[in-house]
């Protein structure tokens, strides 16, 4: 299954999410540094689990809009209901 079509996120969300996006990188960034320096589980995860809900949020920001668009533009009435449901819930 194949998506054709270019999402085009409005320019404040876009920026949002390119924000969130980089935050997480930098997350990501310092959970690998704190595994390779020993720190405890307890960190690790903490800090994991941040990554993971920084993630999530750019996701559902970027499938909500995107999403939006395909109705708008009428690329979803080439998709199936169940189609749009496995594209939302892949970030799940």
């Amino acid at each position: 299954m194949t998506y054709a079509g270019i999402m085009n996120l409005d320019p404040e969300l876009n920026h949002e999410v390119v924000t969130r996006l980089r935050r997480a990188r930098g997350q990501l960034d310092g959970v690998i540094a704190m595994i390779e320096a020993g720190r405890s589980c307890a960190e690790v995860v903490t800090q994991l689990a941040a990554v993971s809900k920084a993630l999530d949020r750019a996701g559902f920001k970027i499938v909500a809009s995107g999403m939006r668009q395909c109705l708008e533009e009428g690329e979803a009435a080439a998709m199936t209901p169940a189609e749009l449901e496995k594209l939302f819930l892949s970030l799940a």
